[in-house]
């Protein structure tokens, strides 16, 4: 009984309509009550003294008469129009209720695919076909945010699903390195220690999946919000070392570096900041092929500051490019078991969000790739989270 008589908004929709029916009405009929009694004045131009004579013979003062007829017609009036304004009202507040029930029919659809809503019904959408109006705008709307959240929980799915993929390889190899060496009755020195490499070299990936996947979130979860640490540092660097990381590499493949890393002042946090270059600089070399080129710029102009890093490589499509900042993804393809966590990319583009800056890629027409990512600069306003 309590949810039936709760002020629901189609009750107070189905009040508001008979208050302002019934008070209309009600004007109506004491406009008319008056217009009456002012209209039947016949024998206000008579002499004093003046009488009628009736249908039935008998003769009345013409101002008494006049006060008989007004009586008369403004109490028949007032009476009709009440009846009237009465049935009115009954039928008003009605069709009022009636009215708003179907006009509000689509938000209930709302609370009732909300209330289906699960992890396997995110399929289901309103689907209103009405006018076009505030609430189908609202049910467009409420399908809309269906379809980010069914899209986020796949991306999510796929995630997840990738991420077990890439730590079940590592922990695989793992174990059968060490069943197959235990069951191996004439295993020497020699072959324990090869399987001790091998073993080690799987647990440094699986090691280096789980620490990009705890940059990763930290970085997510500061995106919007203030960071944990605010620290002036140099985008310079931070390259600098990356790229004294990697000069072996470098070497290895016969890479052609050129840098020109000139003073690049920001303000956020220094960890996320290196793990930011240092991920551009590894795949930068990591995709790149023998004796091919990697450039390296970095500057401000006061306002923003800056890091360029472009590689030559295979070729990347310019449609693949938004694909590549997914997690596990490479070129727009699923990137499990290739080499590194692939997360490179999506780490960077967490850190940016995070710092309020911003990352753009550009394919090259020959080959590889140049990312281009752009922080406030420390001598500008304070650092604010990037749309």
């Amino acid at each position: 009984m309590s949810r039936r008589l709760r002020p629901t908004l189609r009750l107070r929709l189905t009040l508001l309509n008979g208050v302002l029916l019934i008070g209309a009405g009600a004007i109506l009929v004491l406009l008319a009550w008056l217009l009456v009694r002012d209209a039947l004045r016949p024998t206000d131009e008579l002499l004093p003294g003046t009488t009628v004579v009736l249908s039935d013979g008998r003769s009345l003062d013409a101002a008494q008469w006049q006060r008989q007829l007004v009586d008369s017609a403004s109490g028949e009036l007032l009476a009709k129009g009440l009846v009237a304004l009465l049935a009115i009202s009954v039928v008003g507040v009605a069709g009022a209720y009636a009215v708003a029930g179907r006009a509000l029919r689509p938000l209930h659809q709302v609370t009732a695919t909300a209330q289906r809503l699960g992890e396997a019904t995110l399929d289901q959408r309103i689907g209103y076909s009405g006018a076009d109006d505030e609430v189908a705008e609202l049910a467009k709307t409420f399908d809309a945010m269906l379809d980010r959240i069914a899209s986020a929980f796949e991306a999510q799915k796929r995630f997840v699903a990738n991420a077990s993929h890439e730590l079940r390889t590592p922990l695989a190899v793992m174990r059968t390195e060490i069943d197959v060496t235990l069951s191996d009755d004439d295993a020497d020195a020699a072959e324990y220690r090869r399987m001790a490499t091998v073993v080690r070299d799987a647990s440094e990936r699986a090691n280096g999946l789980v620490d990009a996947l705890l940059v990763l979130a930290r970085s997510e979860a500061q995106a919007g919000r203030q960071l944990g640490r605010r620290t002036e540092c140099d985008l310079a660097a931070g390259t600098a070392n990356a790229l004294s990381a990697m000069r072996r590499e470098v070497e290895r493949i016969g890479l052609r570096v050129q840098t020109s890393l000139e003073s690049a002042p920001v303000v956020g946090d220094p960890g996320l900041l290196d793990r930011l270059a240092g991920n551009l600089i590894e795949n930068a070399v990591r995709y790149n092929h023998l004796h091919g080129r990697l450039w390296v710029r970095t500057g401000t102009d006061g306002e923003r500051s800056w890091l360029v890093v472009g590689n030559t490589g295979f070729e990347v499509d310019q449609a693949d490019v938004p694909g590549l900042f997914e997690p596990f993804r490479r070129g727009g393809r699923e990137r499990t078991g290739a080499r590194g966590s692939g997360l490179g990319l999506s780490i960077v583009r967490a850190v940016c969000t995070a710092h309020g800056g911003t990352v753009r890629v550009i394919a090259q027409p020959g080959g590889g790739l140049e990312v281009t990512v752009t922080l406030p600069s420390a001598d500008a306003p304070a650092v604010t989270a990037a749309g």
